[in-house]
C-alpha cells in the first residue's frame, strides 16, 4: 500500500541566474526538482524525497544541505565518488529565457546505478513523479531499470505522474525520444505535457490532438500551453481551464514545472482536475514574477490558496 510521501526523480543542477555585469547568483534547480519544490511547499505534511545521484564534491554537499534546510531528503540516492552536479546558466531577453548547459558528466546520470536503492526510494510513496529529461539523461539500460522501478511502485499503489518535457538536444534522435516517452506513458496515471513540445515531437496539430493521442495510454491528461488555456482530458471529457496573463513577468523559468507541482498538490488534496488546474495556473503566475526557478514557499502557498 502507498504511503504519504512524494518522490521526484531526476537531475537537480547548479543554476546561475540574475547576471549583473560579470557576477551571477548561484542556486539549485532542474525540472523535476522545481516541481517537487512547489509540491512540497503546497503539501507540507507529506515527506518529500528527491531521487537522483550526487557527487562528493563541495557543490554536491551544498546541494544536499540546501534540500535538507528546506525539508527535502534524498533517501537512498547514491553518492558517487569523484562525481559532481551539472550546471546551467539562464540568459534573459525581457522575461523570456535561454539556457547554456554543462551537464555531460553529471552525477545524476547514474541515478539508476543501484537498482535496489532506486526501488527503495520509491517504496511507500503516495506520488512518484518523473519527466522526459529524467529519461533522456540515462542510457538505455538505466532507463529500463528506472521504468521497472516506477512500474513496481505503481503496482504497490503509488500514483505516477509524468511530464514528457521533450528537449531535443538531450536525445540521440527524435525516434528514440518518441519510443522512450511512449514506454513511460505506459506506467503513468497523470501526464502533464506542454503542447509546443508535443507538436515538435509528435507533430500534433492542436492541444486537443495531443490530449486525444495521450488518452490511449493515460487516464488523466493535462495539456499545458503557456498563456493559453490548459486542456484537461479525464473520464472521457475535455475541458479548457483558462490561464492567467501576467503583464509584468520577470522570469518564466520554472513556470511549467511549478504548474505541475501545484496541480499534483491539489489532486493529492482531493480537488478535481479543473480546480487543480486553476490552482496550478495561479502558482505558475506567481513563479514568473520572481527570478530563478524556485519561488519562496510563502509565495507559492499564497497563490495556491487565493
Amino acid at each position: 500500500m502507498a504511503g504519504n510521501g512524494v518522490a521526484s526523480i531526476g537531475e537537480c543542477m547548479l543554476e546561475l541566474s540574475g547576471q549583473t555585469g560579470p557576477n551571477w547568483r548561484m542556486g539549485f534547480a532542474g525540472d523535476t526538482f522545481n516541481t517537487l519544490w512547489a509540491l512540497h511547499a503546497l503539501s507540507k505534511d507529506r515527506p518529500a524525497t528527491y531521487v537522483s545521484a550526487f557527487g562528493d564534491d563541495p557543490f554536491s554537499q551544498g546541494q544536499i544541505g540546501f534540500f535538507a534546510e528546506n525539508g527535502i531528503g534524498i533517501g537512498s540516492s547514491p553518492i558517487i565518488p569523484g562525481a559532481r552536479p551539472g550546471l546551467y546558466a539562464i540568459t534573459l531577453t525581457g522575461a523570456e529565457r535561454s539556457f547554456t548547459y554543462w551537464r555531460g558528466d553529471a552525477a545524476a546520470r547514474q541515478l539508476a546505478s543501484d537498482p535496489a536503492a532506486l526501488s527503495k526510494n520509491l517504496e511507500n510513496q503516495a506520488l512518484v513523479y518523473f519527466s522526459g529529461i529524467t529519461l533522456a539523461i540515462l542510457d538505455d539500460a538505466a532507463r529500463k531499470t528506472l521504468l521497472e522501478a516506477v512500474a513496481k511502485a505503481r503496482a504497490a499503489g503509488s500514483l505516477i505522474a509524468f511530464d514528457p518535457n521533450y528537449r531535443p538536444r538531450l536525445w540521440r534522435n527524435r525516434e528514440s525520444a518518441q519510443a522512450a516517452i511512449v514506454e513511460a506513458l505506459g506506467v503513468t496515471d497523470i501526464t502533464l505535457p506542454t503542447f509546443p513540445d508535443e507538436q515538435m515531437l509528435f507533430e500534433d496539430a492542436t492541444p486537443r490532438a495531443t490530449a486525444e493521442r495521450l488518452r490511449q495510454w493515460v487516464g488523466e491528461v493535462v495539456v499545458k500551453n503557456g498563456e493559453q488555456p490548459a486542456l484537461i482530458a479525464e473520464s472521457g471529457t475535455l475541458h479548457d481551464v483558462p490561464a492567467i496573463h501576467v503583464a509584468a513577468a520577470v522570469d518564466t523559468t520554472g513556470a511549467g514545472d511549478s504548474f505541475n507541482g501545484g496541480y499534483l498538490a491539489a489532486r493529492l488534496a482531493g480537488h478535481g482536475p479543473r480546480e487543480a488546474a486553476s490552482r496550478a495556473h495561479r502558482v505558475a503566475a506567481a513563479v514568473v514574477q520572481v527570478r530563478g526557478a524556485l519561488a519562496p514557499f510563502e509565495t507559492l502557498r499564497a497563490a495556491f490558496e487565493n
